[in-house]
């Protein structure tokens, strides 16, 4: 029996959750694993099992994360292996897949670039981040500020906004789609996918992340809940 089989969001292994879908159960993932900056060599989570050893030094600068939030990126920081794609291709029809520029994956001309409006040249941030696609069509430019609103709660160091996932969701998602996200970390995706009304199965490795993710979750699901009592809708 599938422990995973209802939609929802998990405390577990992504790696071991899939293992329990048939190929191509999802209709979408979207999914932001860690690239291995901080502490491997980035060829360790490479498509086809490639090495590249020019990118050995490749860094995460993260210390003011590690200051601010009590956790060092090092922790987890870890690419995933080519076991994980071929998973991830096999229980899902199409994905999307941030930081793809740091694998070995087949050419896409349709790729996303989230350009952040905020962030200066000068500053240690990344001006833009690259998503790579497994669909057809041209490439696409999103912008926003990485901040999301001044009332979202920040608690990791690879928090993306909602919109952006809502965005995403917007062109590249079907009604009734099936959404999976392997490294939920912050809960951005999941808020997404529920008030655009996607089912959606997400996991999340770490503890502490998972527990902090479900709340900011529970708070957004309540909240809908709430205001459709008030209009009497439920």
């Amino acid at each position: 029996m599938n422990k995973y089989e209802r939609s929802g969001f998990y405390c577990a292994d992504c790696m071991e959750a899939m293992k329990e879908f048939p190929d191509g159960f999802f209709d979408l993932a979207i999914v932001d694993p860690p690239y291995g900056g901080a502490n491997s060599d980035i060829g360790g989570g490479a498509r086809f099992g490639q090495r590249f050893d020019r990118y050995k030094k490749v860094e995460r600068r993260g210390g003011q994360w590690a200051e601010r939030y009590g956790r060092k990126i090092v922790d987890w920081d870890i690419a995933p292996n080519q076991e994980y794609f071929d998973e991830l291709f096999r229980v899902s029809k199409n994905q999307i897949i941030w930081g793809g520029n740091y694998f070995s994956l087949p050419p896409t001309r349709c790729f996303i670039v989230w350009r952040k409006l905020s962030i200066s040249e000068s500053f240690s941030m990344a001006m833009a981040e690259y998503a790579w696609t497994s669909f057809t069509g041209n490439a696409k430019v999103f912008e926003c500020t990485p901040q999301g609103k001044q009332d979202d709660t920040r608690f990791h160091p690879c928090q993306k906004p909602i919109a952006l996932y809502s965005w995403i969701l917007g062109n590249y998602a079907k009604p009734c789609e099936k959404i999976l996200d392997t490294h939920v970390g912050s809960g951005s995706s999941l808020i997404a996918c529920h008030r655009a009304g996607f089912e959606y199965w997400g996991f999340e490795i770490d503890p502490d992340y998972y527990e902090k993710a479900k709340a900011r979750l529970d708070k957004e699901t309540s909240q809908i809940t709430m205001w459709e009592e008030i209009k009497g809708e439920v």
